[in-house]
């Protein structure tokens, strides 16, 4: 069995490597294969990657290779976790919208919107040569943000291909360790899209704990945990991700964001300080740090979800599946995230009660931007572009999706030659 990730230089990945090699009894894995355009940073991650398998007496062999036909070949499945212009482009994606008074985030608004402009392609691309080169039933398995709009794009194209965020499972661990169970005893009622999701229900063993925690005095300490203010949490009777900050606390944010505070400017810190540890030929775990970098249970949610996609083992997850009539309101091609078991078939969505209108609403508008945006990755039509941004909730109006629109295509011209040249229309 050959595993392969795909954006094998990231930072991440020794949260992941950790994760098979936890997995060796249960997940036989002959080759783990990592793949990077970075030699560089190939030879750093994977010389600790190679350390932590030899502690863990890890019984398959690890490949590292900038080859992407020679990674593909034979692959039982492949994980994407890439980023299109480096933290580079984070950087920008964070700070640019804030020009134009809006929020600056890597996955939502415009900012996401830039950042799936340019992964889309790419991502579609690689699913290409996974068609041609891996085992016919291999599985994709994306963790590339925007996740939700990058497995739609993935599904779209007919792919075999599941989307993974570690949202919903480190908030399953969090409620673990409150009620002091072991994880699989807790179940979310987690629905809605990818960074746009609510957990309306909680139970431990099948006992609902959802209610309490709202009118206890517990109530504060996870209304700080998401980001939002407590009397939100008690009208919506429910818990939302936290990157629903953004659309519940707008002007807070943007407020927070001029004072010059963004998140890539800290990961860009923590990932060099991350690359120095690496270096050291005496470290063979995963550093604490790396959890400060945000993957927190990427290891057991990527590995627990290849083992059930490659034998079958039915085990629950939280996973980006096509919608197929799981949420009532969206169209059957939306991406919705929610609870499945997971098998050698895929996903087999839980059945989620309908959303409230608040909350569909705000998912409707969503799924609409996310169409329009992939739309606008393949096609370069500058129109559609402009659309997609008039749709997205966190821009709207017309004298800011203008200007806003032309602003990204120019800071991400290299990356996006279908908007400048003979493909390009609308301009």
């Amino acid at each position: 069995m050959k595993i392969t990730v795909v954006g094998g230089g990231s930072t991440y990945t020794p949260e992941l490597v950790e994760g098979f090699a936890r997995r060796a009894g249960v997940l036989p894995v002959d080759e783990l294969v990592l793949h990077d355009v970075d030699p560089e940073r190939l030879r750093v991650v994977g010389g600790l990657a190679g350390r932590i398998l030899a502690r863990h007496a890890f019984p398959g062999r690890l490949t590292t290779t900038t080859d992407l036909a020679q990674a593909l070949d034979g692959a039982a499945a492949v994980l994407i976790q890439l980023r299109v212009g480096g933290q580079a482009a984070r950087l920008t994606d964070e700070t640019l919208p804030n020009k134009f008074g809006l929020i600056g985030q890597e996955t939502t608004g415009p900012g996401g919107f830039a950042k799936a402009l340019r992964t889309v392609p790419l991502v579609l691309d690689i699913a290409a040569e996974v068609r041609r080169l891996a085992k016919p039933d291999a599985w994709i398995v994306d963790f590339t943000n925007p996740v939700g709009i990058v497995t739609r794009a993935l599904l779209d194209a007919g792919h075999r291909a599941v989307g993974l965020c570690n949202v919903a499972i480190k908030f399953q661990r969090s409620m673990a360790d409150r009620f002091g169970v072991d994880a699989d005893r807790v179940r979310l009622g987690h629905a809605g899209l990818n960074h746009l999701s609510w957990v309306r229900s909680i139970t431990v063993d099948g006992e609902e704990r959802l209610p309490g925690l709202l009118s206890g005095d517990t109530l504060a300490e996870i209304a700080e945990e998401v980001r939002l203010p407590a009397g939100l949490l008690r009208d919506l009777n429910a818990i939302p991700s936290y990157y629903l900050h953004y659309f519940y606390c707008t002007d807070h944010e943007l407020d927070r964001q001029r004072t010059g505070s963004h998140r890539a400017e800290q990961v860009q810190a923590i990932e060099r300080e991350l690359l120095a540890l690496y270096e050291d030929p005496d470290l063979d775990h995963k550093p604490e740090i790396l959890e400060r970098r945000g993957g927190a249970y990427y290891s057991e949610a990527a590995a627990a979800l290849v083992t059930s996609l490659l034998t079958g083992d039915g085990a629950h997850h939280y996973v980006d599946v096509r919608n197929d009539g799981v949420l009532e309101g969206l169209p059957d091609e939306a991406v919705v995230e929610v609870p499945a078991h997971v098998d050698t078939a895929g996903p087999r969505p839980v059945a989620v009660p309908p959303l409230p209108p608040e909350m569909l609403g705000l998912v409707q508008a969503v799924t609409a931007y996310e169409t329009l945006t992939i739309e606008a990755a393949l096609t370069g039509d500058r129109s559609v572009a402009r659309r997609a941004l008039l749709a997205n909730p966190l821009v709207r109006q017309w004298d800011l999706a203008a200007p806003m629109s032309d602003a990204i295509l120019e800071a991400n011209r290299s990356h996006l030659p279908r908007f400048f040249g003979e493909e390009s229309v609308n301009g």
